[in-house]
């Protein structure tokens, strides 16, 4: 044995007469895939890539003697690797054959060479980016090792989805229930096209995003190379900030500008990532970016006049009434001081459900088209309305009618669809705060909690009433949610998708202290489950606000049937989502909106599986409810699984 052969790892890489003669394998040896040959009675190890256009050798065949590449046709001797009548080759490594298997001795494997990759993550993980969804593919495999270390040492945990829309509806979620970013990876083409539904939502609903694309080489680029897509034109209108990782740029403060352009925007920033970039060394001693200096406190003060015209109009106002949207959700504790010293009802839009307490004294329930009648019988009877983080959209129904004040962080919401009588630029906690000073000694207005309290009695005997609902067709909606308030743990954070169920859920469904999180403005359906699985992540942070809290889902059977392999995804990470399913097999919404516009009922009937057996199948826990006397001992038995469990509950189409 030379020094040189010393000097190499030995793997085992075959059993005793496990290659047949004539026959090729791929094998792994550490980090290398090397194709193995057994020609004549011996054995050949040569490297498994084709040195011309990179072909994996170890799946190409032995014909007259010589083993032929599987993309070109390029022969090369099995044994020796080179290419007959050419000066080139393959690289060969050492084989020894003994009693128990065949071995290969190939050199010790180099240190890890830091990467611009490895700096671009180092810069996100340094900005508190701790969770990333994705595919890892051919077209990305620079970044995905740089979050393999990443994920090593702790610093970022990455979950494997099924589908990119998952993806980027869990990190849409995930920046909506707590503010600050997640990040999700793609390849080129169509892995980066399938990110943008998701992305939409986090767009359309203020949420901070890190898109991570894969790209073509950047030497490839523009004739139409495969799987290339204009990105930078395809995420255009999506991502508010967008930059691709070249050769030369600064790539430590490309992220620094995606994480920042995130956070203060409240939106998607895009990195694109030709695929040579990532794996390229960095520069030595270069260091990575972080959130230090960058980023100012957004505690900002309205203008003296905006306060100065809100204030007169609250202090002569008999009885105000107080709007609140998803945009209010960290600042809840100021905007409920103000209504109790104002005594006055607090309506949230849908996005915002759950923001106050149902059982609170002052709360009116959700307005609009998925509300109650309370909201909308306070909203009528006012004489002020105050609207704190809201947008005006048309589903969420607040009349222009009404003297309006209106509080945002961003000047452009403002009087965004018709003009309001005080428009305040400023943040809502830190404007509750001066209203409340400004008003003590000049409040008229009128105590309004003994209306609510009637408007609430009129409400839940009516919901009372519906549980009685039986067409023999399957459970009725007044009932299952009936079910979950009962049930859902107080603090548990609840994604809901879009459809009848989700109406129902608005209607029915009274709230504590449950975070709600919905496709607002997009209206995406299948949003529920992956929304979950972000908001799953965010329970595994040390953060108080979320650690160990519940996490349930809730949708229809089409809604579901969207992402319904995402299921796999939670029980390979143990993902603890309840998901609560209710199967009409029907697109019952559509239905009704064909009824409503004087249609035909068509093509809204679903073909479905039997979702309960399925995710037995994938290895959570299944139940089926098809009585509503099944309801909670199904649901307890859901809650309290460790782990992915889903309750198929067969729900009647109309009695909605």
């Amino acid at each position: 044995m030379t020094s040189k052969t010393k000097d190499l790892v030995w793997t085992k890489v075959l059993d005793a007469n496990e290659l047949p003669d004539g026959r090729v394998k791929p094998v792994t040896c550490h980090h290398r895939t090397l194709c193995m040959t057994d020609h004549d009675g011996r054995y050949g190890a040569l490297d498994n890539k084709c040195p011309h256009q990179g072909g994996p050798l170890g799946e190409g065949s032995i014909e007259n003697g010589l083993l032929r590449c599987p993309w070109h046709g390029w022969d090369y001797d099995p044994i020796t690797g080179k290419a007959p009548g050419y000066d080139d080759g393959v690289e060969t490594f050492e084989v020894d054959v003994r009693d128990d298997g065949v071995f290969v001795g190939t050199p010790k494997e180099n240190d890890h060479v830091r990467t611009v990759g490895d700096l671009m993550m180092e810069t996100l993980a340094n900005w508190g980016v701790r969770h990333v969804f994705g595919m890892v593919g051919h077209s990305n495999l620079g970044v995905a090792d740089a979050l393999r270390i990443q994920e090593e040492q702790g610093n970022i945990s990455y979950y494997g989805v099924r589908h990119e829309g998952a993806a980027s509806f869990a990190c849409s979620a995930y920046g909506k229930l707590t503010g600050r970013p997640a990040a999700c990876l793609s390849i080129a083409g169509p892995g980066a096209t399938n990110l943008l539904t998701g992305l939409w939502d986090a767009n359309v609903d203020r949420s901070p995003v890190i898109a991570l694309t894969g790209q073509v080489e950047t030497q490839v680029l523009g004739p139409g190379a495969f799987q290339e897509v204009d990105l930078q034109a395809a995420f255009g209108k999506v991502a508010q900030w967008q930059q691709p990782a070249l050769p030369g740029s600064r790539h430590a403060e490309l992220v620094n500008l995606a994480c920042k352009s995130a956070i203060l925007n409240r939106g998607v920033s895009q990195i694109i990532f030709p695929d040579e970039v990532p794996k390229m060394p960095a520069l030595e001693g270069a260091r990575p970016g972080g959130p230090e200096g960058r980023i100012t406190p957004l505690e900002i003060a309205p203008p003296q006049e905006s306060v100065d015209q809100a204030v007169e109009l609250l202090a002569r106002s008999e009885r105000p009434v107080i709007i609140v949207g998803h945009g209010s959700r960290f600042q809840m504790e100021g905007v409920i001081e103000l209504a109790e010293l104002l005594s006055c009802p607090v309506i949230t839009t849908f996005k915002g459900k759950g923001l106050i307490a149902d059982s609170h004294p002052l709360a009116a329930g959700v307005l609009g088209r998925s509300g109650t009648p309370v909201a909308s019988w306070v909203m009528n009877e006012s004489d002020c309305l105050l609207v704190f983080g809201a947008s005006f959209s048309n589903h969420t129904g607040i009349t222009p009618k009404k003297p309006i004040i209106q509080v945002d962080f961003d000047p452009m919401i403002l009087g965004k669809f018709h003009a309001v009588d005080v428009p305040v630029w400023g943040e809502i906690g830190i404007t509750c705060g001066i209203f409340r000073d400004r008003l003590k000694g000049k409040i008229s207005a009128v105590d309004q909690r003994d209306d609510l309290e009637k408007r609430w009695a009129i409400w839940r005997a009516e919901k009372e009433s519906r549980l009685g609902d039986d067409r023999g067709r399957g459970v009725n909606s007044a009932s299952i949610f009936a079910s979950l308030t009962r049930l859902v743990p107080a603090d548990a954070i609840i994604a809901v998708d879009v459809g009848n169920n989700t109406y129902s859920f608005g209607r029915y469904f009274e709230c504590e202290r449950q975070a709600v999180l919905m496709s607002g403005y997009l209206g995406s359906i299948g949003f529920s489950f992956p929304a979950a699985m972000g908001a799953w992540a965010a329970t595994q942070e040390e953060d108080p606000r979320f650690k160990g809290r519940k996490v349930v889902s809730v949708s229809g059977d089409g809604g579901f049937g969207q992402y319904l392999a995402e299921l796999t995804t939670a029980v390979k990470y143990g993902m603890d989502i309840t998901h609560i399913l209710l199967n009409n097999n029907e697109l019952g919404k559509i239905s009704k909106e064909q009824k409503a516009g004087d249609w035909e009922v068509w093509q809204t009937s679903v073909h479905n599986l039997d979702f309960a057996e399925y995710a037995t199948l994938c290895g959570a826990l299944g139940l089926s409810v098809r009585k509503s006397d099944e309801l909670d001992g199904a649901i307890s038995e859901a809650l309290a699984h460790n782990g992915p469990s889903l309750v198929e509950i067969h729900s009647d189409v109309e009695l909605i």
